[in-house]
């Protein structure tokens, strides 16, 4: 019953919205990439992959969810040589980076959570097991899989504390849903505590930790290659995942940090891709000395001058020059991104008082004296303060390594917890 409520709900809320729909498709290619397979083609190089193997399909929602899975694709191909594991992606960065990560023949748009496109995916793909990464939930996607008997498991499962209040007030209709889940790995004890509240069963719920713990970015690409050359001589501030209002407040305090240390250099990295023009604009408007990533092709930097870096898959790497580093999303009220990328190069890192999208991860780094935070107001103060006195920020930069490295081990711990589920029968292999 609940489920065809929410259908009459989704159908009438599409056709409510078809004229924006139509007109953002219009002027904008974002919406138009995949529709096709959204609205359930599936596309034949798919088909010929799977066809006679067991199937292993694994959701990772954008860039972020792609990143915390990449070494777990790689894992599932040794840990199961004979079946396919294929990905899908519902934005178009996590798409673009899924291909380069894991081969473009395996990624695929997962398909609107409508019945008619669910169910021919599942009757393409006969999938014999279904992972989403972290708490991807569409009722149609579920219901479809456990009425053809697929189990569902849920990776590095978590409810931030912003999504917690919304869930915990539709718990009644996520209960019948989630109490079919066969297995949940939980990010941490308090994701666990909370998804069990959610009507997951307790004994199907277990911590394996977080997968971005295991993921280890190259030290190099073609952009660290660049700068590296190019800069010789600067100390890089990196700012990265940053959101509206933030690039501001960097580009304010800017002229503190040249003046205490002329040889910095500064490299931006808006978290959306469409804003990168918007920042672009900033930049040409404050009268700052800049270089978009895309179009520079390694000409020497210069002292106090911003590279934009409007590339997708690079920052990670990037972090690793950094001679401190500035996490985004946390200065302004979004929750905050991932202090792990900079803290596994043993960079010291600053971020704002908004992280509750990972609240365990950076109370731990806090905890062992890892990051600053830091608001609006405080920012250039706490930059200053250690690109000022690189011995205690190489400390710092210390501790944050050690916490990563500590926390390792939830890949083996998923793909052991997978193993299981299959070797049970559940997945019919």
């Amino acid at each position: 019953m609940i489920l065809l409520f929410y259908n009459l709900a989704l159908m009438a809320a599409l056709v409510v919205s078809a004229p924006w729909w139509m007109w953002r498709m219009a002027t904008t290619h974002k919406y138009r990439e995949g529709l096709a397979e959204r609205l359930g083609r599936v596309p034949a190089g798919l088909r010929a992959r799977a066809a006679g193997r067991p199937v292993l399909w694994l959701h990772a929602v954008s860039v972020g969810e792609v990143l915390a899975v990449s070494r777990l694709v790689g894992e599932l191909d040794r840990a199961f040589p004979g079946a396919c594991v294929v990905v899908s992606t519902t934005t178009r960065t996590g798409q673009a980076l899924a291909r380069e990560r894991f081969g473009a023949e395996r990624v695929f748009y997962c398909p609107l959570d409508l019945p008619w496109a669910v169910r021919a995916y599942l009757k393409a793909l006969r999938p014999r097991m279904l992972i989403l990464a972290e708490t991807e939930f569409w009722p149609n996607l579920l219901s479809g899989c456990f009425g053809r008997g697929v189990p569902v498991a849920v990776t590095n499962a978590r409810v931030s504390d912003r999504s917690w209040p919304r869930y915990r007030a539709l718990r009644g209709v996520w209960r019948p849903l989630l109490s079919r889940l066969s297995r949940v790995l939980a990010q941490s004890e308090t994701d666990a505590e909370r998804l069990r509240a959610l009507g997951c069963r307790a004994e199907r719920v277990t911590v394996a930790g977080n997968l971005k713990f295991d993921v280890r970015a190259a030290g190099e690409c073609d952009a660290t290659r660049l700068l590296r050359t190019a800069g010789a001589g600067l100390r890089f501030v990196v700012a990265g995942s940053t959101l509206e209002g933030e690039e501001a407040a960097l580009l304010a305090a800017w002229p503190r940090l040249l003046a205490a240390d002329p040889r910095l250099a500064l490299v931006l990295a808006p978290r959306h891709p469409e804003r990168f023009g918007a920042v672009a604009a900033l930049l040409e408007r404050t009268g700052t000395a800049w270089v978009r990533r895309s179009q520079w092709h390694g000409e020497t930097l210069q002292s106090g001058q911003v590279v934009l870096l409007d590339t997708i898959g690079e920052l990670a790497a990037v972090y690793s020059l950094a001679a401190v580093a500035f996490v985004g999303g946390s200065v302004v009220a979004a929750g905050g991104h991932n202090p792990l990328e900079p803290a596994q190069f043993g960079v010291p890192i600053v971020m704002g008082p908004h992280y509750a999208n990972f609240r365990a991860i950076t109370e731990d780094l806090r905890a062992h004296e890892a990051v600053r935070i830091a608001a609006r107001e405080e920012l250039a103060a706490e930059l200053l303060e250690l690109l000022g006195d690189p011995g205690a920020a190489s400390a710092m930069g210390e501790r944050a390594r050690a916490v990563f490295d500590r926390q390792a081990g939830a890949t083996a711990r998923t793909v052991e917890a997978l193993r299981g589920l299959l070797a049970a029968g559940e997945g019919g292999a």
